[in-house]
């Protein structure tokens, strides 16, 4: 590999932002704070936190990463329209170093049914927009989406526009995944050059989608016809199939140095830990076979192939697996650990819980550690992560209790606690699941219309936790949760709560998505195991 390292590729990660409008991937303020820190280890160069204007949750979290974070740049999303910007750059205000990055159209596909506008009209907007943006931050990007199918003497035109009001990073988007990567790299290459001849120093970027599972090719197919910022999402996550995925193309331009010269600043030990948070979080599983990050990526089975491993490593592997800071899975923590060794080790995780939201885990650690053999890194950071929502409980979970089995009618008893009252009722169901679900509705009074459900084990073993993931419609009102337990019903019956406490608390944990047509939400049965 050539010690060359040549040019440096910025990485614009937009997990945060693009990544949580994945359908169930939605973050609180908190948890969003939490991956921040976490991506700033990471030593990524741009952190897209949010979209202020979205909702008033949006807002407060990219302020208080604003606020938090130092080290990468703070980015804001914002249309093209003067409230959105005024959001933007309010929200960024307190980083130390900041952009606000705001967004229009290219295609006439998009400006003849979305926009509703001009060519000539979009251009004009587009650079007043540029033009405001400047007066809150001199770091400001510009992006047409849709950019693979839209006229390229236009595109031209466009962003000639922005850099000439001011924009300093000029996005080049395939928003819907369309592109192949020869034709790509043809299109930044010339709109681009194009570009750059007059504004040398305005920044290139590339922002791909992965419909067509091109997403990651496509993004390096630009770097190498001139793009210097990537902008990618922790496990690829995304819209649709997903975005560039950050661990892929940072790796590639390490282990492909001698193709490339290229280099980025990711601290790339950090991807494997950060990889988990994001899974965690969201509660979305990476698949086993998934580069870099997955199970299965260093993983040998055909004898062949380890036969080679153990006579040299390089003969099967590109890369090490301490490279990405896989390093397997600790067993440190059992029932006899203490709160000191309780709170180390979480800070190791990255996570920092307040003097009462550490009390408050380490009862739950000590209860799971009677229940389980090893308690692993990802039941501890479930433990914490479930400390982490500001959301009031009007609710609590006190008893329940499921009969079920071959013949029998699922049957819940559940009390839950408000204000030191205690309800209790029953209800059954066409299993415990929903059982125990339409007991709450009963007890609460507002039934909720389950949209999604999915569990997930956390862990390895027989006694590994559960993890569920909840969509709930209340009426008009949809919110999400999750929740882990050695037990599934509970974990459901504890997710499910906890949406109704979001809804009773006035707030939703899915912010408002991108201007775009709606996404069909499929509604989900509720588990009969």
């Amino acid at each position: 590999m050539s010690t060359h390292r040549g040019e440096r590729v910025i990485i614009m990660d937009t997990t945060l932002r693009d990544g949580e409008q994945s359908p169930g991937a939605s973050l609180n303020h908190r948890e969003k704070l939490e991956i921040a820190h976490q991506l700033a280890k990471l030593n990524v160069d741009v952190i897209e936190a949010g979209f202020p204007i979205a909702s008033p949750g949006d807002f407060e979290a990219v302020s208080r990463i604003a606020e938090t974070i130092r080290g990468p740049t703070i980015a804001a999303l914002a249309r093209t329209v003067e409230k959105d910007i005024e959001s933007a750059g309010r929200a960024v205000a307190a980083a130390a170093k900041r952009r606000v990055h705001t967004f229009t159209s290219g295609s006439d596909i998009h400006l003849d049914n979305i926009l509703r506008v001009t060519r000539a009209q979009n251009v004009e907007r587009s650079a007043r927009s540029v033009r405001l943006a400047r007066t809150f931050s001199d770091d400001v990007e510009f992006s047409a989406q849709d950019t693979t199918r839209a006229d390229r003497e236009y595109l031209v035109e466009l962003y000639t526009a922005a850099a000439e009001a001011g924009a300093t990073t000029l996005n080049i988007p395939d928003t819907v995944g369309y592109a192949i990567p020869e034709e790509y790299a043809a299109l930044i290459a010339y709109v681009g050059g194009r570009v750059k001849a007059r504004f040398p120093d305005v920044v290139i970027s590339v922002h791909c989608h992965d419909d067509l599972g091109l997403a990651v090719a496509n993004s390096l197919a630009a770097v190498r016809a001139g793009a210097r910022q990537v902008e990618c999402t922790v496990n690829g996550l995304g819209e649709r199939a997903g975005n560039t995925s950050l661990e892929e193309v940072v790796m590639a331009i390490r282990t492909r140095q001698d193709l490339f010269g290229l280099h980025t600043a990711v601290n790339t030990r950090e991807i494997y830990p950060v990889s988990r948070m994001v899974s965690r979080m969201t509660g979305l599983t990476v698949q086993r076979n998934k580069a870099i990050v997955g199970a299965n990526a260093f993983a040998h089975e055909s004898g062949v192939h380890q036969d080679g491993v153990l006579k040299q490593r390089t003969t099967y592997e590109i890369m090490r697996p301490e490279d990405v800071g896989m390093e397997g899975t600790d067993l440190v923590m059992g029932k006899h650990s203490g709160r000191h060794a309780f709170r180390h080790r979480l800070a190791k995780m990255g996570l920092s819980l307040s003097d009462a939201e550490i009390d408050a885990a380490y009862e739950r650690f000590i209860d799971l550690a009677d229940k389980k053999k090893h308690v692993y890194d990802d039941d501890l950071l479930s433990i914490a992560r479930d400390q982490m929502d500001a959301i009031p409980n009007a609710y609590e979970l006190a008893y329940f209790h499921v009969s079920t089995g071959t013949g029998a009618v699922p049957t819940a008893t559940v009390r839950l606690r408000k204000e030191g009252a205690v309800t209790q009722d029953a209800s059954c169901g066409d299993g415990p699941v929903d059982a125990v679900l339409k007991t709450v509705d009963r007890i609460v009074g507002i039934p909720g219309r389950l949209l999604d459900f999915s569990v997930q084990a956390i862990t390895v073993g027989k006694d590994a936790m559960g993890e569920v993931s909840v969509r709930v419609a209340f009426g008009k009102d949809v919110v999400s949760a999750k929740a882990a337990s050695t037990d599934i019903v509970e974990a459901a019956l504890k997710a499910y709560v906890s949406c109704v406490n979001r809804v009773l608390a006035g707030r939703q944990d899915a912010p408002a998505a991108a201007p775009g047509p709606p996404r069909k939400t499929r509604r989900a049965r509720r588990s009969k195991a």
